[in-house]
């Protein structure tokens, strides 16, 4: 979303696009099309703002991996990090893929850094940390 809605963390997030190449489950689209729904509903981005953001999100370059396969490992996940499952399925693709996951959830990677086994802890970045590595 910091892509295409000014917010905290935009400058950051706007600094990775160039830098690196990004996968996120296809979840990421229903998501986002929630956020932008409330949003609107709260006055905060008018229709056409939300459905400019939607089409700016899916030419974004971001590869929308399959769930495929994820479901036994993102529950895996959210029941050992008491975690909900939602964010437990990026997490997943983030370790099958080995790639990084970046956040800018400071909350969810205090619960990884606690809880989660040090390979996955690994993987997770926060998006401030990573972005102030690309300057």
């Amino acid at each position: 979303m910091k892509w295409v809605i000014k917010e905290e963390g935009t400058e950051n997030a706007l600094g990775l696009r160039l830098a690196f190449q990004f996968v996120a489950p296809q979840l990421l689209i229903a998501e986002s099309a929630n956020i932008l729904y409330k949003k609107v509903q709260r006055g905060q981005l008018l229709l056409e703002e939300a459905i400019l953001a939607s089409r700016l999100l899916e030419r974004s370059g971001i590869d929308f991996a399959s769930m495929q396969g994820l479901l036994e490992p993102a529950t895996e996940l959210a029941i050992s990090l008491s975690h909900p499952a939602y964010d437990c399925i990026y997490l997943a693709l983030a370790r099958q893929k080995q790639a990084r996951f970046v956040t800018a959830d400071q909350r969810l990677l205090r619960t990884i850094s606690n809880r989660a086994p040090g390979q996955l802890a690994d993987l997770c970045v926060s998006l401030t940390e990573l972005a102030g590595t690309t300057h």
